[in-house]
């Protein structure tokens, strides 16, 4: 065979047949095989498909946060691959291992994450125990994360090992977290020691922020100052990695250059950069503010260790930030002298240092209600930074102090103009509406600030008290339900419900909140008040003397609640109690006219022998209190008298009648009844048990005049005024 013919180029081809190399001459051709869907080669790759696309909706639907999707999806691809499995091996086709690895492991991360561990440590097992994955082993780590949330430590500690033992040194990075979690676990069983080996390793292998912190928390532990004071210089050793100020410096003032710096700003690259660098500031922060205390004599010369240590790094920006840190931890000792010495060496600061330093003084002063000095240093700070609204804010707060609402209102305007975040600012001025009786602003106000904060219970009452306020009681009762939610125990908050409640003429809810009010802070004595009217007005009086007794616990020297002591016992038939309450009160208050009133009444009905004592102990009180009142008639009249001139002829002719009269009117007739001295919320007064019943009393929430109790009885000649 020769190359031509080879090439199909024929002598006997050229002469006789056209040109045709695509061989179109020869016809058309047969039609492509059509698959067979019904083959099991074919049923096994739609199979494959199938489970593939589960494992990805159910990774989607983790990524989303609908884990029980997630976990659907996970079953239903682990069933259909088991499906597959029996398929190849009829067919004798081998196996998928990549496929069965990723439907294991994703089954086994979203048992996890619902936290099914007994399910997800099964899944795991059954990808570390089938040798023909070789990456199986490195799973131990997920293993030993589920045992640590179980908190078992010690089965946390052996996976991590078994793990750190089949990852080659290679992957370093690997190696250096799975040693973190070996030493966080320890931290959480008590062995310090063994934690400070593991992090020490890190630190002089590859130094990370929060490997150095856990590190200073361990020597912490311990009591090891010496070594407190090497990790931390350890911590700020460590390099940050940002270069935040300097990358973003236009080199040349090129405005196209300019809008692009301020584009890539806040990139997500950007916004990771912030973060990066805020935890690590707050790593330093935190470790300057637990160990200075204990590294030296007193905190002070701690604080003064750590801010020089930071001064020597590469975080000397923080600094300032110790020192006002160190001012702040003086207020908390109450040490306000040292705090005005720490914080006045700002005052010669950058205009950033200063505005904060400013800024703790003026609040400082506010707080010990010197409102000049604080109005000073509130001037101070909004002027070295117009644009801080913690300045701006003081500035308001010593101005609504004075008064001026107006001109504070619109500080709080600009201190939220600067930084809508302002929570501070954002309550100030919904107080300020409050006070300029701007109602609906307030509520704005206070609306907002709820979405911002959530279950704030200073906001929820806030927004109840202007539904009060807007005579809108529906609403008050919704916002202190709210309320009550976040603060279940607050007495006050549960005593306002109940009288919302008891305005709105649900006794029985009012009940309920009163008692709840009671149950946590017993002493209210209105609480008490309202308690023992309601059973009174549910004719349950020896309920009611529980309540009476207490409030004369708490205040022995009002009259009023021993009384109403006594006339429960007497309301509840006990006349002997009564009788025994009310000379007990006789001793206690001897010129009490009602006592005495009720023991001549009692002895009368009784047919006591002390009658006729107490009558004549009645008859002096009056006598006393008539002496008194005429005391306290001509020296108004003395005084009237003195501030008129030219009139004093008139006055002193007139003065004789004008004391009759008063005399006449101070002492009732024998045909008038008797008005009662005593609370007219409640009435107590005496109703015979053997007479008609009475009428209903009202609660406290209502007054009435009160029925009298000897308006049936005939007083005697010794009884009446002379």
């Amino acid at each position: 065979m020769t190359a031509v013919r080879a090439a199909g180029y024929t002598r006997a081809a050229m002469r006789g047949s056209p040109f045709d190399p695509l061989g179109q001459g020869r016809g058309p051709i047969s039609p492509l095989e059509a698959k067979n869907a019904d083959s099991a080669e074919e049923k096994i790759r739609q199979l494959e498909k199938k489970v593939n696309e589960l494992v990805e909706e159910s990774c989607i639907a983790n990524s989303c946060g609908d884990l029980k999707l997630a976990l659907e999806k996970a079953r239903e691809a682990g069933r259909k691959e088991r499906v597959l499995v029996r398929q190849r091996e009829q067919i004798a086709s081998p196996e998928n291992l990549d496929l069965t690895y990723s439907v294991l492991l994703n089954l086994a991360c979203q048992y996890a994450a619902n936290g099914m561990y007994a399910e997800a440590l099964n899944s795991y097992q059954v990808i570390v125990k089938n040798k023909l994955f070789t990456s199986g082993g490195r799973l131990k780590v997920n293993m030993g994360n589920i045992y640590l949330k179980q908190r078992n430590y010690s089965k946390a500690v052996k996976f991590y090992r078994m793990a750190l033992d089949q990852i080659p040194s290679v992957h370093k990075e690997m190696r250096i977290k799975i040693m973190e979690n070996i030493g966080v676990a320890f931290i959480k069983t008590g062995q310090y020691t063994d934690a400070i080996s593991s992090f020490e390793l890190i630190m002089s292998t590859s130094p990370n922020l929060k490997t150095g912190f856990n590190l200073i928390l361990c020597y912490f532990a311990i009591g090891n100052c010496e070594q407190m004071k090497k990790a931390f210089q350890k911590l700020i050793a460590v390099p940050c990695e940002v270069n935040y100020d300097d990358k973003y410096i236009s080199p040349n003032g090129d405005p196209h250059t300019n809008l692009l710096i301020e584009a890539i700003k806040n990139d997500s690259l950007g916004q990771m950069e912030r973060e990066r660098k805020s935890m690590a500031e707050e790593y330093i922060m935190t470790a300057a503010k637990l160990i200075a205390p204990v590294i030296e004599t007193s905190f002070a010369v701690g604080y003064d260790w750590c801010v020089e240590a930071v001064k020597t790094s590469q975080y000397v920006e923080l600094a300032n930030d110790l020192e006002i840190n160190k001012a702040t931890t003086y207020l908390r000792q109450q040490d306000f002298k040292q705090a005005l010495e720490t914080l006045k060496m700002f005052e010669q600061k950058d205009s950033h240092v200063k505005s904060a330093a400013a800024t703790n003084l003026s609040f400082l002063y506010y707080l010990e209600n010197e409102l000049a000095q604080a109005a000073n240093y509130a001037d101070l700070a909004v002027i070295s930074d117009r644009y801080n609204p913690a300045a701006l804010t003081n500035k308001g707060n010593t101005i609504f102090a004075k008064g001026d609402y107006e001109k504070a209102a619109e500080f709080y305007k600009e201190a939220l103009g600067n930084d809508s975040s302002c929570t501070e600012a954002l309550y100030n001025l919904g107080l300020t509406y409050k006070k300029l009786n701007r109602i609906d602003e307030a509520l704005d106000c206070f609306l907002k600030l709820h979405a911002i904060l959530g279950n704030s219970a200073q906001v929820l009452h806030q927004i109840a008290n202007i539904y009060e306020i807007m005579g809108d009681p529906n609403q008050a009762i919704e916002w202190l339900l709210q309320l009550i939610s976040v603060v279940p125990t607050d007495p006050h908050v549960l005593s306002k419900l109940g009288k919302l409640y008891d305005n709105e003429g649900d006794k029985s809810q009012a009940f309920h909140y009163y008692c709840e009010s009671y149950r946590y802070f017993p002493s209210n004595i209105e609480v008490i008040e309202w308690l023992g009217a309601y059973y009174i007005d549910t004719q349950f009086c020896e309920k009611a003397i529980e309540y009476f007794e207490r409030a004369a616990l708490i205040l022995p020297t009002q009259e009023k609640w021993h009384l109403m002591v006594a006339s429960c016992y007497r309301r509840s038939g006990n006349y002997q109690k009564a009788l025994e309450k009310y000379k007990v009160i006789h001793r206690k208050f001897p010129e009490n006219i009602e006592c005495l009133r009720f023991l001549v009444h009692l002895c009368t009905d009784m047919g006591m022998k002390e009658v006729q004592e107490y009558t004549t102990k009645l008859k002096k009180v009056e006598k006393l209190k008539e002496v008194r009142e005429q005391r306290i008639k001509s020296g108004r009249d003395s005084s009237a008298r003195s501030r008129r001139e030219g009139n004093a002829s008139g006055d002193s002719g007139g003065t004789k009648g004008e004391r009759l009269n008063a005399r006449l009117k101070a002492f009732p007739e024998t045909s008038e009844p008797y008005e009662s001295s005593i609370c007219k919320e409640i009435d107590v007064s005496y109703i015979d048990p053997l007479g008609p019943q009475a009428e209903r009393p009202k609660t406290a929430a209502r007054k009435r005049a009160e029925e009298d109790d000897f308006a049936d009885e005939e007083l005697g000649e010794d009884m009446l005024p002379e």
